[in-house]
């Protein structure tokens, strides 16, 4: 395989969250490690927990993820279409990084998107196959990953991210099924025969993923499914705890009482540190607590009740995509009445991006809920006004002494009427954020993954909290997120075939794969 060849591999999977963007990383990870040179690629994406690029483009933070497990930089490219929920119905869409539009899910999906700047199913498939052809003439390897399911036959008309792609693209096929769930023999049988012959026709192999317990009394189920199906298992990886990183949505993390991937290492001091994070509705890049979690002695927990927060060092209220949304759903809850009590207690309290906004005096919002002005919760003194074109940046600058990098995702403007910046230049003046007593907000995400930064900041709310606890000094996240990425690689390189996945990549399908039936009606 060289930079000429560049093979390619969809994987699939039978549901949501079956491990789709985890087993692509680790296929990136591993094949980067063989030599090649390999991208990652994602057609289309429906996620709140974005990324934005060095040249100022939005994409999927799964992509962000797997461009790292391959070692390459991320680029708009890998994710030329982003759709991000903005209610039941409806989502903003994200065309090669930049925000084009509102959609409903009917006029999206349906023969036509119905906004001419997005034009028609036709052209964003061509749009989608543009960029993966991009990405294979310029690397040895693309490793795309589907979304939900290939057999949602419903929407396979309009697909240009699953069976769609890889029948215009001639991709290989493989089907990640979670075994965790149950049914997975009849999930990975169910979702091939509800495929068209010309798709089945691509389906080359199942990786089932999650499994707890000995591989041996899994063999003769997938004997029998080799026999049903004539494809086989590629690969059986086992469950492995703190894996789902950069995950596509918080859902599963918005139920009460979640941790979220504390390390839960003894403190270095006499305390822990305790840190409510508030699952607000529409919640976005709430990765932004992971460098939190991954501290010694600091314990995360997704809290959605007033009394919860009783004991909390720190309340973050972390980015959404629904700042009024997630106003109105703290005011119902009591959470925020909570919140202006631990104000006044002078008790720690940080806003990211619209929880930031939240905070503040008034907001002034035509664009994203079109609520008109509505007061906020009044604990900064800012004022935010809803603007048209979406702020992408990658900024950085200097707080607490420290150096601090982040990225900007927001409509919001915010005016500052007073307080302390949060975050400076390197001559002092104000970049981003306010601060008024230990309440904080930012719109930059990512800025805890600054490691300097994060420490100073969390000696200050120990400080505030009056805990005994001591940041580790020698923690990196940028280490430990590279430590998790190994591990996706070994767990490909350990558990799956990795000789026969290398000949999907380099040759395609094999020829001849049986129909099962009885096929997409």
């Amino acid at each position: 395989m060289n930079a000429r060849t560049g093979g390619g591999l969809l994987v699939a999977g039978t549901t949501s969250d079956a491990g789709k963007s985890v087993v692509t990383a680790g296929i990136c990870r591993w094949l980067s490690r063989q030599g090649l040179s390999v991208a990652p690629f994602k057609a289309q994406n429906m996620s709140l927990n974005s990324f934005v690029t060095r040249d100022g483009a939005e994409i999927g933070r799964a992509q962000a993820m797997q461009a790292a497990a391959a070692g390459v930089e991320p680029s708009a490219l890998m994710n030329p279409v982003l759709l991000k929920p903005g209610g039941d119905r409806t989502s903003q869409v994200v065309l090669m990084g930049k925000a084009v539009g509102e959609m409903s899910a009917r006029g999206y999906f349906g023969s036509g998107t119905g906004d001419g700047r997005l034009g028609r199913r036709e052209d964003l498939l061509e749009t989608v196959v543009g960029c993966l052809e991009e990405l294979r003439r310029t690397h040895d390897a693309v490793i795309c990953e589907g979304a939900g399911s290939p057999a949602e036959i419903n929407l396979r008309r309009s697909d240009i991210v699953n069976m769609g792609l890889a029948r215009a693209c001639r991709l290989p096929v493989v089907v990640v099924g979670d075994i965790d769930r149950g049914g997975v023999f009849a999930s990975l049988f169910g979702t091939t025969a509800l495929l068209a012959p010309e798709d089945q026709e691509l389906l080359a192999g199942y990786l089932i993923n999650k499994f707890r317990g000995d591989v041996s009394l899994l063999e003769p189920g997938l004997e029998m499914l080799r026999g049903l199906t004539g494809r086989p298992t590629l690969g059986v990886l086992p469950f492995r705890h703190g894996l789902g990183i950069d995950e596509e949505d918080g859902l599963r993390l918005s139920l009460r009482g979640a941790v979220r991937e504390s390390s839960l290492a003894p403190p270095l001091g006499a305390d822990v540190l305790r840190i409510a994070v508030l699952p607000v509705p529409l919640m976005s890049n709430f990765t932004d607590v992971d460098a939190l979690a991954a501290e010694p002695g600091v314990v995360v927990r997704f809290s959605d009740r007033p009394e919860e927060l009783a004991d909390a060092d720190l309340v973050v209220v972390p980015g959404t995509r629904g700042t009024v949304k997630a106003l109105e759903w703290l005011r119902a809850r009591g959470l925020a009445e909570a919140l202006v009590r631990r104000a006044a207690e002078g008790r720690p309290v940080l806003g990211i991006c619209g929880g930031y906004q939240l905070l503040g005096e008034r907001i002034e919002d035509e664009v994203e809920s079109r609520a008109g002005t509505v007061e906020g919760l009044g604990l900064l003194p800012v004022r935010v006004r809803f603007a048209p074109d979406k702020t992408l940046a990658r900024p950085e600058g200097v707080a607490l002494g420290e150096t601090v990098e982040g990225y900007e995702i927001h409509h919001g403007v915010a005016g500052v009427e007073g307080g302390e910046p949060f975050l400076t230049g390197t001559d002092g003046r104000p970049l981003d954020g306010c601060r008024v007593g230990t309440v904080r907000g930012t719109h930059w995400h990512g800025s805890l993954e600054s490691d300097g930064f994060r420490r100073a900041f969390l000696r200050q709310v120990a400080a505030e909290a009056g805990r005994d606890f001591v940041p580790a000094p020698d923690t990196c996240f940028a280490a430990l997120r590279e430590e998790q990425l190994d591990l996706l690689g070994d767990l490909i390189g350990e558990h799956a075939d990795t000789a026969a996945l290398l000949r999907l990549i380099e040759k395609g399908a094999p020829v001849g794969l049986p129909f099962v039936g009885p096929g997409a009606p």
